[in-house]
């Protein structure tokens, strides 16, 4: 069985910056497996620019951003496979009188397959998960209607329009306005679909501002907030979309109902962490993100196995993708060097106002010079203050002027300050000028 020091399962943005992060700090072998017949990941449909701002100071198109990474990939000796698809990762436990120890030592088993290998199976030291998220489907959201033709999760329309070179509608109604939603409507406009509107079950949307403006506006594409599509028409192929208000329950309100004669319905209800490795190996999952439960290091419950990238939670901007790669990459690396051992620590928890934070947990003897902390807001809000607690004691506050769900926030958070209080760490939302 042939053994590396990191397996990296994913080669995705977050994927290549784990393993070329791993490389960097001395682990020497270190392997991607990917499922796609080639690295990049999601990146290489999305041919729009807007990515590499953070990390390469540049703007740069999705395909652009991939390359530069593979590109740095293939400056060290890091093995990759491609159409490669893992199947298992389990935990091969040493035989040890400490079962503490026995635990943190443990080999992991990935399985996978592929054409030419056939079913193989190797060990590594430490595993790096990175498998991206999916979308969610009609059967997801449940609308009433047949099931025609022309009904189309907005990525994989993207990926047929920009990648396959398929048209896959002419008039087009989206449902949702995540950003794949939002950035589809501009493309199908530009290449000659009449887009009819989007719809959004929230009283705001779930898409970057910037994109709501380059996208719809720019383009005079309706947004129509606090509305659902409450049925689908035609049998063999979507004929047209009716679309109903909701009220503050999320229901439909009788009477309201709007019908739009289109051949095409894109979703655009959400992205799911792809984590059915993860949960077959013993991963803990968090209720709201959907990805591993992990600390500052972006290790999971499991001792030296990591998580990072939109399989841990689902990102806004690819540049924090590849951060977050790199930061479980040297902590990967850290790991083998025996530096990620301690179990003392606190929990965080989202207080009022806040969706989730992450990391979910801090080893406090693990800590670098600082630790990032990651949160969304559970819906808009201006003019407050994003408080730290540590146990009672508000340990830093920052003013902001408008928060939205759909844009990541962060805080930073010196070693030194968190170490001044005692407690579980809370970050909540209040209002400007309020201590506790």
């Amino acid at each position: 069985m042939n053994e590396y020091d990191v397996i990296v399962i994913g080669g995705g943005s977050a994927g290549i910056a784990a393993a070329v992060e791993c490389y960097k700090n001395g682990c020497e072998k270190v392997i991607i497996l990917e499922r796609d017949k080639e690295l990049g990941g999601i990146l290489l449909q999305c041919i729009h620019n807007g990515f590499g701002l953070h990390m390469f100071q540049e703007e740069l198109s999705g395909p652009a951003y991939a390359q530069r990474w593979i590109e740095e990939l293939g400056k060290y000796e890091i093995a990759y496979k491609v159409n490669t698809m893992v199947t298992h990762v389990n935990v091969d436990a040493h035989i040890a009188e400490d079962a503490a120890k026995a635990k943190s030592e443990a080999d992991k088993i990935v399985e996978y397959v592929n054409q030419a290998e056939g079913y193989v199976r190797i060990r590594g030291k430490a595993v790096i998960l990175a498998m991206g998220c999916r979308e969610r489907t009609r059967g997801a959201i449940g609308i009433p209607g047949y099931r025609p033709s022309g009904i189309w999760s907005a990525g994989t329309a993207q990926r047929y329009l920009n990648m396959e070179g398929y048209m896959v509608g002419k008039r087009i109604f989206i449902l949702g306005s995540g950003d794949i939603g939002l950035i589809m409507a501009r493309r199908m406009t530009l290449e000659g679909a009449r887009v009819l509107g989007v719809a959004e079950l929230m009283p705001y949307s779930n898409g970057l501002s910037r994109n709501i403006k380059q996208c719809l506006e720019d383009f005079d594409i309706p947004l129509y907030l606090s509305h659902t599509v409450t049925k689908i028409l035609g049998k063999d192929r979507v004929s047209g979309i009716e679309l109903s208000e909701v009220d503050d329950n999320m229901q439909p309100i009788p009477g309201t109902e709007i019908y739009f004669e289109a051949d095409t319905l894109l979703l655009s209800v959400g992205l799911i962490p792809e984590n059915n490795l993860s949960e077959e190996a013993g991963v803990i999952l968090h209720p709201k993100t959907g990805g591993a439960v992990v600390d500052e290091a972006k290790q999971t419950n499991i001792p030296g196995i990591f998580a990072c990238g939109n399989v841990l939670h689902v990102h806004d901007l690819v540049d924090f993708v590849s951060k977050e790669g790199q930061e479980a990459g040297r902590n990967a690396a850290r790991y083998l060097r025996g530096e990620l051992k301690s179990e003392k620590g606190f929990v965080t928890k989202a207080g009022s106002g806040i969706g989730y934070v992450m990391p979910q947990k801090v080893n406090a003897d693990n800590m670098e010079e600082t630790v990032e902390f990651m949160f969304r807001v559970s819906q808009p809000c201006q003019n407050v203050s994003v408080s730290v607690y540590r146990g009672d004691t508000c340990i830093k506050k920052v003013n902001k002027r408008v928060l939205l769900p759909a844009e990541m926030e962060k805080v930073k958070l010196d070693k030194t300050l968190l170490q001044s209080a005692e407690g579980d760490l809370e970050i909540r939302i209040e209002s400007r000028g309020v201590i506790g």
